[in-house]
């Protein structure tokens, strides 16, 4: 057979196949044995009609994509092992002619990814900053969690804490069911759906209510959207929210204790910060991913972007249905698809680009972890197994349990060498790399003299590979 490969788009590639001739004619035999042994034909005995017979009574056509059926699988592995291929998934199939016999196979293959010189990645970093508003809005936000509750005899007022029973549906479809419901009634958060919290002004302890609100067009269920939500209410209880001075004596009430309100607003602060800079870590390693994938574009076999976007619809179907009514399989998607009100294509076209930036992404990362050499040892895996359950309390061993299969052991060094080849990518970006080397060139000069340094002095007593950077 004559085999020719071409590159195409897509990290895949177009393997032509010609058959010879003789070979297809020995296929067409084999077909005909095979069809005539399980033919019924009036005055021959299974298997014994003639060829021409079983010619006429299959069609030629037939007989001959019999063959093809059963060769196409045969010189494709032989195309493969010729060209030394490695099919990343099926590839996609074309009869190109039949005589000539020549077939075309799109093959995925693993996608090389070149990052070029990805230090050159510079992505500028805001600084942190927390206002001061935010403080005083964490220092209010404990005040209301030490405030004391004063049941009041008087209509419902702003701001105040309604304890009730709450029943809505939307055209007889439940919506909310609660009892004893507590909840308090600020201007700026709405309750459920607006206009049901604006019903609840001016109702005392022991009303009955009823009311009609809109389903807003930007609700999470598109099937209830602009429709009319009907609400049963029944008030049981009305309180207020007395609200502790702040001062020193309520610093010291507060969380861990504090000696004064400046030392409390002092740990406020740092809190903020902390968690701030950990919102500012994930925005900017998000936005340096971001540029690096769109520098790199990588290109890879659009079968990864199906397999994804499957996974991810399995995923949402098995995380939409209550856990314990989950169907799995078909079933369950087919409820899914039911719950969202949509076609199994429609979901997996609004999950297809996610799907892609998700294989792109792992590429890239997948690509800077090997120009970089991170990797987890054993002993660092282990030191993060025990970290973990260190810090779980009394769950520890049960921590230490979950991560004692081997499986659970690669997911979490997988997390790891992700996490570090992230802060590796964040660090370059930011160009605190080049910063650092500049920073050691400029301490080795000044520190040069006419007198021999310790490392002039004598030789490491380590070998260099010792001391490269791991990770």
């Amino acid at each position: 057979m004559k085999v020719s490969t071409e590159q195409v788009p897509g990290s895949q590639i177009a393997l032509e196949i010609e058959v010879d001739a003789e070979r297809v004619e020995k296929a067409k035999t084999s077909a005909y044995r095979r069809l005539a042994s399980k033919a019924k034909i009036p005055g021959f005995r299974p298997g014994k009609a003639p060829r021409d017979v079983i010619e006429r009574h299959f069609g030629e056509h037939a007989i001959l994509h019999e063959a093809i059926d059963r060769l196409m699988p045969q010189v494709y592995k032989e195309a493969l092992e010729q060209e030394k291929i490695e099919p990343i998934d099926q590839a996609g199939y074309e009869l190109v002619t039949e005589e000539p016999l020549v077939a075309k196979f799109t093959v995925p293959v693993r996608p090389t990814v070149d990052i070029g010189d990805y230090t050159t990645l510079r992505v500028p970093r805001e600084p942190i900053d927390v206002p001061p508003e935010r403080v005083q809005e964490g220092i209010e936000s404990l005040q209301h969690r030490y405030a004391t509750l004063e049941p009041v005899s008087r209509p419902i007022a702003w701001n105040d804490i309604v304890r009730a029973d709450v029943d809505a549906t939307v055209e007889g479809a439940p919506l909310v069911h609660e009892e004893d419901a507590e909840f308090q009634i600020l201007e700026e958060r709405p309750i459920s759906l607006p206009g049901f919290t604006e019903a609840l002004i001016g109702k005392e302890k022991g009303a009955s209510f009823e009311v009609d609100v809109t389903v807003p067009d930007d609700a999470p269920d598109e099937n209830m959207r602009g429709k009319q939500a009907h609400y049963k209410v029944a008030v049981k209880e009305v309180k207020l929210e007395v609200l502790p001075e702040l001062d020193d004596d309520f610093a010291r009430l507060a969380g861990e204790g504090f000696e004064s309100m400046t030392a409390l607003r002092a740990r406020v602060e740092e809190d903020l910060r902390e968690a701030v800079e950990r919102e500012d870590d994930h925005r900017y390693r998000d936005a340096v991913m971001e540029q690096l994938v769109e520098r790199v574009q990588p290109e890879f076999p659009p079968i990864l972007a199906e397999r994804e976007a499957d996974r991810m619809l399995q995923e949402q179907a098995s995380q939409m249905q209550p856990q314990n009514a989950r169907a799995g399989g078909r079933e369950g998607l087919e409820r899914f698809l039911k719950q969202v009100g949509k076609t199994e294509d429609e979901v997996r076209d609004e999950l297809r680009p996610i799907a892609e930036a998700r294989i792109s992404r792992s590429l890239v990362l997948s690509a800077v972890t090997e120009a970089e050499h991170i990797a987890v040892t054993d002993a660092e895996l282990e030191e993060e197994i025990e970290r973990l359950s260190s810090g779980a309390g009394e769950q520890a061993e049960e921590i230490r349990r979950l991560f004692s299969s081997d499986a659970s052991k690669e997911n979490l060094r997988h997390s790891q060498v992700t996490k570090r080849t992230l802060e590796r990518l964040m660090e370059i970006a930011s160009g605190e790399d080049q910063a650092s080397s500049e920073y050691e060139t400029s301490s080795e000069d000044e520190t040069s003299s006419d007198e021999p340094s310790s490392q002039d002095a004598a030789p490491p007593t380590e070998p260099e590979e010792s001391v490269t950077r791991n990770g």
